[in-house]
């Protein structure tokens, strides 16, 4: 089951579009669940200039089966030019949360 659950991540510099980005991919059954961090400070090359902009992160708990799925809506959904876009492995929880993990981010 491990090797099934990710946890996929993006950031925005807006919390109402975070909220969107995290709803969005719960009801549509893309992740189980996620989790919005409070306000973070970035610092990042940009065009040539170090930018600094105030994000909130999502982080999505998902299938690697629907992994695929997920990252083409976020990237779709998403208003950057280059969004942030990691995945991290699970490699360890308990057997009921990862799967209810699975179960809730199978397509309907």
């Amino acid at each position: 089951m491990v090797d099934e659950i990710v946890v996929a991540q993006t950031t925005i510099d807006d919390e109402d579009k975070a909220m969107a980005l995290a709803r969005g991919a719960v009801e549509n059954h893309l992740a189980a669940g996620a989790h919005i961090d409070p306000p973070l400070t970035a610092v990042y090359w940009w065009e040539g200039r170090i930018e600094t902009t105030r994000e909130w992160r999502i982080s999505y708990k998902t299938s690697s089966d629907r992994l695929p799925e997920l990252e083409t809506w976020v990237a779709q959904e998403h208003t950057y030019e280059v969004p942030e876009w990691v995945v991290l492995p699970v490699v360890g929880g308990s057997d009921a949360y990862l799967s209810w993990v699975a179960d809730e981010s199978t397509a309907r």
